[in-house]
């Protein structure tokens, strides 16, 4: 099972350790675009402060993400899923997991960025600022920027198994699942039940939520059916649906009757 997660606009500060080696990270054939992103934002952000702000679209309150940004080479680096933070990781909690779902979390959960691209909550980084919603003045609109490479990279992460995609859709834009791989891709919303509508906060805590259930019960569901079962057994209520031509996911509703 693969599971594809957005990341988090607030982080945790560097670490003190070594700083980014890009060559250690998941997904080498990203290496390339990786290192244009890089690039180009730290040249940004050590130049005009205040163009590096309005192209990040950062507040006053945040005018230091852009001294962040010019420093990446050298920041301390830590396991990405150290560094992302915010509701869907405090729900998914992954420092408290036992062993076996720690393993379980490192070879299935996959983190997007727009400075990265994709990568393992094991990969080391920086902190660091640069959302999929941005147009760098050089590469333009990061999603669109990413389509590329990850169209070569990702179905080879996916392998033969489950995408369980939990993306927001800046995140989801830079890679669609087509073909074979999107009928074994199950895209999640999590709905208040009593409204039928989507609540950013417990929709991402939900998500954290579900997320952790499935890496503790060891949960390996072959294909979208089979998700939807696990889902059910582990008390959620799941409403489903097929896709109704080749090509294209099955679309999942978790009914979450209080919003927490």
């Amino acid at each position: 099972m693969l599971v594809l997660l957005p990341p988090s606009e607030g982080k945790a500060p560097s670490g003190r350790g070594a700083p980014l080696k890009p060559e250690s990270l998941s997904l080498p054939g990203l290496a390339e675009a990786r290192r244009a992103v890089l690039d180009e934002l730290v040249e940004l952000c050590a130049g005009d402060e205040e163009k590096a702000r309005e192209v990040l679209g950062l507040s006053e309150g945040l005018r230091g993400e852009v001294a962040k940004n010019a420093a990446l080479r050298t920041a301390g680096a830590r396991p990405a899923g150290e560094i992302y933070t915010g509701v869907l990781y405090d729900a998914l909690d992954l420092a408290s997991l036992d062993a076996a779902a720690k393993r379980r979390a490192a070879r299935s959960l996959l983190v997007f960025s727009g400075l990265w691209g994709a990568v393992r909550v094991t990969d080391r980084i920086p902190s660091y600022r640069c959302s999929m919603g941005v147009k760098l003045p050089g590469l333009g609109a990061l999603g669109a920027h990413w389509r590329t490479p990850m169209a070569a990279v990702l179905p080879e992460a996916a392998r033969n198994g489950l995408v369980l995609d939990l993306r927001s859709s800046a995140y989801a834009a830079a890679w669609k699942p087509k073909g074979e791989v999107a009928g074994r891709t199950a895209s999640v919303r999590v709905l208040h039940a009593p409204t039928r509508k989507v609540v950013s906060h417990f929709n991402k805590a939900t998500k954290g939520r579900i997320v952790r259930s499935l890496l503790l019960a060891g949960a390996a569901p072959k294909g979208p059916a089979e998700l939807v079962e696990a889902l059910r057994d582990l008390g959620y209520v799941v409403e489903a649906q097929a896709p109704g031509r080749s090509g294209t996911a099955w679309a999942l509703d978790v009914l979450v009757d209080e919003v927490h």
